[in-house]
């Protein structure tokens, strides 16, 4: 009975992890580029159960041998074993922005911050006084040269990412996109940066058919659907009051085993 209490209380763990990764889902539902979250549970090892001596086990001269047939597996409860990235296009919304970029297709923007180069889908960039561009938060956009400076906002970006001044039609330089060999196990770092890590790998630039198109005056939406995640939180909140009730009718049996069995018995 207390081992019943301990597997409720893993479901309620559980379920209370899945609730809090739709509750930022929909928190970010608006976040240019934002990329949802998706929690993976995962059940403890189960209890194989037998039937005990009784009837189970016979005697030969050479010894004994268990017949007791298997019973059924006993379950332990569950826990939550991943927490991933789906990283699926969101829809593309017009800014008429020049500064304004979106990727279509699977890849990143490169981005210098004070603690080394991070990773975005974000393209909702402005041109800093010096003509650089950069990230809402102040952080340089990086081309394959370095940070990416232009004339003015009169510049022109094509498909395959190469920035270029419309005054004279010099090329400044081509934006930096990047591909990982595992981009599920990227870290998200706050502000629609990812970062790296040993399971993700390094990056390599983006060429050929990998290579995502850029689009300007456009950026990215976030691939939140409300309606999913609101059905979901629905489920949560069923799972999480199932699993509330199983606790306190095993409490209520308890209760009854040592208030009433317990007493008589004495």
């Amino acid at each position: 009975m207390i081992r019943g209490w301990y597997i409720s209380a893993s479901g309620m763990n559980a379920q209370q992890n899945r609730l809090d990764t739709i509750a930022n889902n929909l928190a970010n539902v608006d976040t240019t580029g934002f990329k949802k979250d998706i929690p993976v549970s995962k059940s403890f090892s189960d209890l194989l159960i037998r039937r005990t001596v009784a009837d189970g086990v016979y005697s030969t001269p050479e010894g004994s041998y268990d017949v007791g047939p298997i019973i059924g597996g006993l379950g332990l409860g569950v826990e939550t074993n991943e927490l991933f990235t789906d990283f699926d296009q969101g829809s593309f919304k017009s800014t008429d922005t020049g500064t304004d970029l979106a990727l279509g297709g699977k890849g990143f923007f490169v981005v210098q911050t004070p603690d080394g180069e991070r990773f975005t889908r974000n393209g909702n960039f402005t041109l800093g006084k010096e003509g650089i561009l950069l990230t809402k938060e102040g952080y340089p956009v990086m081309g394959e040269n370095g940070p990416i400076s232009v004339e003015d906002e009169r510049f022109f970006v094509n498909q395959d990412g190469m920035v270029i001044n419309r005054e004279n039609n010099d090329v400044a330089d081509r934006l930096k996109i990047v591909r990982f060999e595992n981009e599920r196990y990227l870290k998200k770092q706050g502000s629609s940066m990812w970062n790296t890590n040993e399971i993700a790998g390094n990056y390599h630039i983006a060429e050929g058919n990998e290579r995502p198109k850029v689009l300007q005056g456009y950026t990215e939406t976030s691939n939140v659907n409300v309606v999913n995640e609101m059905v979901q939180m629905i489920e949560v909140n069923r799972a999480y009051e199932a699993n509330q009730k199983s606790i306190q009718t095993q409490d209520d049996m308890m209760d009854t085993l040592w208030n009433k069995v317990v007493t008589v018995n004495r």
